[in-house]
């Protein structure tokens, strides 16, 4: 993986979050806290930027666990305004409208039912969204369209997952934090490596051979001593998920 120098990484965002609230002539960001590591990163960055005063972190779960304590730490740590919603009403009212769905349909719903939770709040104190999605998600396609994909900035967009580990370790996020199992949170003993087939420390180093240094994929696999197949379907992750990564296209007339 590529080196970088974290100290300056922090720099360069909080400058990001600073310029773009200024420009948008924003009172504050929203950042919706999970209890996971990037939620948690994300946040940590934001009163970095702004000040405590000018960030307001939403908890929004469904399911009742060990995460909601987690984000309100995260939260309490950094001494900001947050508010714990239950989107278990609003979800089931969806799926009482739609019919019965299945796991993913309705984790699908949670998350842009928290979208909508967070633009309903930036919208009444003119904030801006702060999203939560680093690199490795984006690539692969590995968030929802229209629900944690969207907000108005995204801080860790270009920094992968296992760089996010290390951004939060630099920032001070708590340890309990840092070593939990990432999750989405979507469905009860969900977790993202299971889900994604792969464990991030080995699909950020494919992701970063493939997309960044653009090596035949031959190549990725004899140096990382593993399967071709392997890289083939991280390639095709990449691909399937194209359309997530852009707005609505048309015919050009």
């Amino acid at each position: 993986m590529r080196s970088l120098d974290y100290d300056a990484v922090i720099e360069r965002i909080v400058s990001f979050i600073q310029g773009k609230v200024e420009e948008a002539r924003a009172n504050g960001v929203v950042v919706g806290v999970s209890g996971g590591i990037d939620s948690a990163t994300t946040a940590y960055l934001a009163v970095k930027a702004l000040g405590r005063e000018k960030v307001l972190g939403l908890i929004m779960p469904y399911y009742e666990n060990g995460d909601v304590e987690d984000a309100k730490l995260v939260c309490e740590n950094l001494g900001i305004e947050y508010k714990l919603i239950n989107i278990r009403p609003i979800v089931d009212e969806f799926e009482k409208a739609v019919g019965e769905l299945d796991v993913k349909s309705k984790g699908n719903i949670m998350a842009r039912t928290r979208m909508i939770l967070l633009y309903a709040h930036a919208n009444s104190r003119n904030y801006l969204v702060l999203g939560t999605s680093n690199r490795s998600e984006l690539l692969t396609g590995y968030f929802t369209k229209w629900g944690d994909g969207a907000s108005d900035y995204a801080p860790l967009i270009n920094i992968y997952k296992t760089e996010v580990w290390e951004l939060a370790k630099s920032l001070g996020v708590p340890e309990r934090i840092i070593q939990k199992k990432p999750t989405a949170g979507l469905w009860e003993g969900q977790t993202d490596e299971d889900e994604l087939g792969i464990s991030y420390r080995l699909l950020d180093e494919i992701l970063w051979r493939l997309i960044d240094l653009k090596m035949p994929k031959g190549e990725i696999a004899e140096e990382l001593g593993i399967p071709l197949e392997k890289v083939e379907y991280v390639e095709l992750l990449v691909k399937r998920s194209e359309h997530k990564r852009r707005l609505p296209l048309g015919p050009e007339f």
